[in-house]
């Protein structure tokens, strides 16, 4: 009887535990899904009257940092706001849960009202590495028969080097040669390494055959295919909607230059559930293939300037953007093109995260359209950069697949496409 007292006792007490835990967790949940349903920072068209329905019991004051005299209004998001915004204004909102509870500050951004025109056409893709990429370290047999690691203790995966002894490396057979020709002299190399530049001093070993080397697998660029995001009225275009990053490192390859060439697409690997499928092409690198420049290679995708035969081969009209509050759970569209031929093909948008790590994914879609479900699955890779089209606005662009359910990707806000493209002409 008494152990089974002191057994009984025990549940009790895990239960209080468990129960007590459940009641602390509800609010801490609660805060959390007010907290996602507010964006980070709103955009908001100069001149005209746009209304923010967020539906949160949230309130606080909307105003001007810079303001002379000092300009500060009340807000209550529990009922949709209509804000008249001036030219190029910079705001922010201090908003307070229940109007007692600090819950995030929101920076808003007034931009000219602007138009772009969606393409959806297969682009292929060609950049060059500012420097060259280490993608690993290694080890080789010396000239006195024992391994050798030069790198190993200076140099990691990732790094980006973009000179010897003061002089810039332009690429891998660049590289080599100079290891060849230092006579096992040490060398500083003048490192990027997570976008700060260091020198780094390393000395060369010679390999079985007397070439001296630096013991380090290296690249210089890259290629594949995509889709065309957007032109607009002054012929820059945004593309991808995520940027081009190594295979091996997966870091963001950093640009000395990049170039668009006119691809063809061949045939399609349907997509499966946890297998990607993907367009297949093939490129040509001939002068009159070229339809452009990339100028900038973010996390947001590649941006550049078109030149005129990119612009005759898209033909669509131009369409005004959407900001992210103005997105719809709902049907939406996207274009692409799969046999040779742009096409619109319906999509649902099921979910608009706004404060996501990743900005890459802040529209969750996903493929309703039998047309191009029974072509390629779903989405799939080579797809990147269709644009995202909903209520006549050009919303979003598409940039990766769920892996385990090929019907649904994600999709940037196409205003962070346009922020990060206006940051490479500023």
């Amino acid at each position: 009887m008494e152990k089974n007292s002191k057994r009984w006792k025990r549940y009790q007490y895990m239960l209080c535990i468990l129960l007590l835990t459940g009641l602390l967790a509800i609010p801490v949940l609660l805060y959390y899904e007010i907290y996602s349903r507010v964006p980070g920072n709103i955009m908001l068209r100069s001149g005209l009257e746009q209304r923010l329905d967020f539906e949160v019991p949230v309130s606080g004051e909307l105003y001007r940092e810079d303001a002379i005299p000092a300009i500060s209004v009340p807000i209550q998001l529990n009922k949709p706001v209509t804000i008249l915004a001036g030219p190029s204004e910079q705001y922010k909102m201090n908003l307070r849960l229940f109007g007692m509870i600090p819950l995030k500050h929101v920076d808003v951004q007034v931009i000219e009202d602007r138009t772009l025109i969606p393409a959806g056409i297969p682009i292929g893709i060609y950049v060059k590495t500012e420097g060259v990429l280490v993608i690993g370290t290694g080890k080789f047999k010396g000239i006195d028969g024992l391994w050798q690691e030069p790198a190993v203790p200076v140099l990691q995966a990732g790094d980006y080097i973009e000179a010897i002894d003061g002089v810039s490396v332009y690429g891998k057979r660049d590289f080599v040669n100079r290891m060849k020709d230092c006579k096992g002299e040490e060398v500083i190399l003048t490192v990027n390494r997570n976008q700060e530049e260091i020198p780094i001093r390393l000395q060369p070993a010679a390999n079985e055959m007397g070439e001296y080397k630096a013991g380090i697998w290296i690249r210089d660029s890259a290629q594949g295919i995509g889709t065309l995001t957007y032109l607009d009225s002054q012929g820059r275009f945004g593309a991808l909607g995520h940027g081009i990053n190594d295979m091996d490192t997966s870091s963001l390859m950093s640009l000395e230059y990049g170039t668009l060439y006119q691809t063809k697409i061949l045939s399609v690997n349907k997509g499966e559930n946890g297998k990607p499928g993907e367009l297949t092409g093939v490129i040509q690198y001939m002068d009159e293939n070229i339809l452009g420049e990339i100028a900038a290679n973010t996390t947001e995708g590649i941006f550049g300037i078109c030149n005129e035969q990119l612009a005759q081969m898209v033909q669509t009209t131009a369409l005004p953007i959407g900001l992210k509050q103005e997105i719809e759970i709902g049907p939406a569209q996207i274009l692409c093109t799969i046999d040779g031929q742009t096409q619109s093909y319906q999509v649902a948008i099921n979910k608009v995260d706004y404060v996501t790590s990743s900005v890459n994914r802040g529209i969750l879609l996903e493929v309703t359209d039998p047309r191009l479900l029974s072509e390629t699955g779903g989405i799939v890779q080579g797809m990147s950069g269709s644009p995202i089209i909903q209520n006549g606005k050009i919303i979003g662009a598409v940039t990766h697949v769920l892996v385990q359910d090929s019907t649904k990707g994600y999709g940037v806000f196409i205003e962070n496409m346009l922020e990060s493209m206006n940051q490479m002409t500023n």
